[in-house]
């Protein structure tokens, strides 16, 4: 596929025909660092207007994301489900993904009659489930998704950076670089690590 190329609505048009008015796109954030929760969005996008502008989250600017938060929340049907850190731990991290997108979609003042999931997996079985790989990039409802769930992480690990002033999670966001990874190793494990998680596994054991 052309990564030049924006989602569009080519995806949600083929199940419209199909006799699906709502659609529901459900992306997650936060699969991949050793900290913080994962936050999941469901979007049902309005047929009539479609806030322009809306890509994966990855290519998009903050201050651009910030916009089209708004623009998604005033104009959509949103839901937003989070997964803490301790779920992550005691149910691995893609069950704990799965229940950050069970909650997203169960949040939405309509009931969806199909979800268009960002992965190769399905959450449920309540409702029809379509799984598509990097679904972010080809349906603007995941996309419009991506963008709601990454929006609201950013701003819980900003403010894990306000209250733990010594790890600059406003900048790796938790994920493990190499500067996060100094930060553990020098002023210890929080609770808000993911212990089942390399390296902090691997840094408790050492100590």
């Amino acid at each position: 596929m052309n990564s030049s190329r924006k989602p569009d609505l080519s995806i949600e048009k083929k199940w419209w025909f199909q006799g699906f008015n709502l659609i529901a796109g459900v992306d997650e954030v936060g699969r991949g660092p050793i900290a913080g929760p994962v936050v999941a969005a469901a979007v049902i996008l309005k047929k009539n207007y479609i806030p322009p502008g809306i890509d994966d989250s990855k290519k998009i600017s903050p201050l651009d994301r910030e916009i089209l938060f708004e623009q998604i929340l005033k104009n959509s049907h949103v839901g937003i489900g989070v997964a803490d850190v301790e779920c992550v731990d005691t149910i691995n991290v893609l069950n704990a993904t799965k229940h950050a997108m069970n909650t997203a979609y169960k949040k939405l003042k309509k009931r969806p009659d199909i979800l268009l999931i960002d992965g190769n997996f399905k959450i449920n079985t309540e409702i029809v489930n379509i799984p598509i790989i990097k679904g972010d990039q080809k349906s603007i409802s995941i996309a419009a998704a991506s963008i709601i769930a990454k929006v609201v992480r950013d701003r819980i690990m900003d403010k894990f950076s306000f209250v733990f002033n010594k790890y600059t999670f406003n900048k790796h966001k938790g994920y493990p670089t190499k500067n996060h990874i100094s930060e553990i190793e020098k002023y210890g494990v929080l609770a808000i690590h993911r212990k089942t998680f390399s390296p902090v596994n691997e840094i408790i054991k050492k100590n």
